[in-house]
């Protein structure tokens, strides 16, 4: 390479370099301005911008803080977050790795139309079956309950869960279960023991997937529910937007304490996302 396509090559990654840095500082931005504004007490939040904070570090104080996690019942609805998403994303990955094993590995009439059939329930809105949820769980006595959410995350998020697995499943060698059957595994061994050590990668970034789609649901939790004492936070954020007595003080730390537990699952299970979406990618 000479010397000007060697500028050129250095031009060219510098410009591109240039040009992620600064939509990542975009990005970044209003994250951090909701960080500091949220550090801030009300008077100032009023009387000026949050670049200003920094002309008067010693203004700074965890009060907000306090006053979110001690009233408003915001405290609560961080539980009550806790307590849907949890189960509502270990119980779809669960089962969509148990259905999807008998779709990777066994042959059976209908296996590729059921398949497909999965596929396409992906398309389907939550919006067009929200109806006919509703009243199946009424007729079930689990509307306005924490169990009604589960199931309702749960079959919404089966679908992704099952094509997930499937095809990571059928990337396997199929050698390895005959192997594991010759040494009289049953299936259920095999799953557990083989598939699921394996699969550590699909299973993370379905976690990644279902646990930041339950957190941030609002739709499901406020039909379902409709009980303001089993609130999430999503839906206690949005009520106290509208409400007069709500100010700067309360939404800035309550949006970024929302925050926080999604960005931290990411981070932990990172080094596992890529690879588990590229897997579920290919065709088995």
């Amino acid at each position: 390479m000479n010397t000007r396509n060697k500028v050129a090559h250095g031009f060219g990654r510098l410009s591109v370099n240039v040009t992620l840095g600064i939509l990542v500082i975009m990005w970044l931005l209003p994250t951090f301005m909701l960080v500091v504004s949220s550090f801030r007490p009300v008077g100032d939040m009023m009387s000026s911008g949050w670049w200003s904070a920094f002309m008067h570090p010693e203004r700074f104080t965890l009060g907000n803080y306090q006053l979110v996690l001690t009233s408003k019942g915001i405290g609560t609805s961080f539980i009550n977050s806790l307590i849907i998403t949890i189960p509502s994303t270990i119980l779809p990955i669960l089962l969509g790795a148990l259905a999807a094993f008998p779709l990777a590995f066994s042959k059976f009439p209908g296996r590729k139309g059921f398949f497909i059939t999965l596929i396409a329930m992906q398309i389907v809105p939550l919006q067009v079956v929200l109806i006919p949820v509703l009243l199946l769980l009424m007729g079930l006595n689990l509307n306005g309950t924490f169990p009604g959410v589960w199931l309702t995350h749960t079959a919404f998020g089966l679908p992704l869960c099952i094509y997930i697995f499937r095809n990571f499943f059928a990337q396997m060698p199929y050698s390895l279960i005959e192997a594991a059957r010759i040494d009289g595994a049953n299936n259920l061994q095999i799953f557990f023991r083989l598939l699921v050590p394996m699969a550590k990668p699909a299973f993370a970034s379905m976690a990644i997937f279902q646990f930041l789609w339950v957190w941030n649901d609002m739709l499901v939790a406020l039909f379902v529910l409709n009980n303001s004492a089993l609130n999430p936070v999503t839906v206690k954020l949005s009520s106290l937007l509208g409400s007069l007595d709500a100010g700067w003080e309360i939404m800035t730390p309550a949006a970024l304490l929302s925050m926080l537990l999604p960005v931290t699952i990411f981070l932990l299970f990172q080094k596992y996302y890529v690879r588990g979406i590229l897997a579920g990618s290919v065709k088995g």
